[in-house]
């Protein structure tokens, strides 16, 4: 059953991929505050995401990498230690989305950051410190490799066709399989609320 806010089910998925080499790098590094009221829909707000590292205060781009071909492009991030930590703000995932980042790597993540991918549609990996540094050094030697991720068999392929195992709760790869927010979630039971309902009102006819 597809969410009700169009999630893309995450099955298996190729893309060009971008090391981020920043450790700690906070919801606030991924989406500034004086962002944060604006709506999701706003078509600048791809612009927002890691726009203080990309962007001059004249608009013009800084040498980020992020800015660079081929990795503008990318759709899978691979970061260092505590990806998202700090603040709990669910944008810094809609900035993601809004420049189709269908996954982000790392060896760690903010909880709270985790927990705002996986209902948003995207896909984060713990992997060791060391297996992340590998995939970024191979990112950075070889600009436009591309990582396959295959959700189904918890694996990820590198650059050079190394094949990491990862670990996944079920329960948040059910969410991801089948492209479920957290009203997907509730119409997986349509037809449970639907028969309470039809005999809670046949028990309780005077309340009608």
């Amino acid at each position: 059953m597809a969410a009700s806010n169009g999630l893309e089910p995450f099955k298996t998925f190729a893309s060009i991929a971008v090391p981020i080499d920043i450790a700690n790098c906070d919801t606030d590094q991924i989406i500034p505050a004086r962002f944060l009221r604006r709506p999701g829909n706003d078509p600048e707000f791809g612009t927002f995401l890691l726009h203080d590292l990309r962007f001059n205060p004249d608009g013009s781009e800084k040498d980020f990498i992020y800015n660079r071909e081929p990795y503008r492009n990318g759709r899978i991030f691979v970061a260092d230690l505590n990806w998202g930590c700090g603040s709990s703000r669910e944008n810094a995932v809609t900035a993601l989305r809004a420049n189709n980042v269908r996954s982000v790597i790392a060896p760690s993540f903010g909880d709270i950051h985790y927990s705002n991918c996986i209902k948003n549609g995207v896909l984060p990996i713990r992997l060791p410190s060391e297996d992340c540094e590998t995939l970024r050094q191979q990112l950075r030697e070889s600009p436009g490799a591309e990582i396959a991720i295959d959700l189904d068999t918890q694996s990820l392929t590198g650059p050079d066709q190394t094949v990491y195992q990862f670990e996944i709760d079920a329960f948040d790869k059910h969410r991801l399989l089948n492209g479920l927010d957290d009203i997907g979630l509730t119409l997986e039971f349509d037809a449970d609320i639907t028969r309470f309902t039809e005999q809670y009102k046949a028990r309780h006819r005077w309340a009608s």
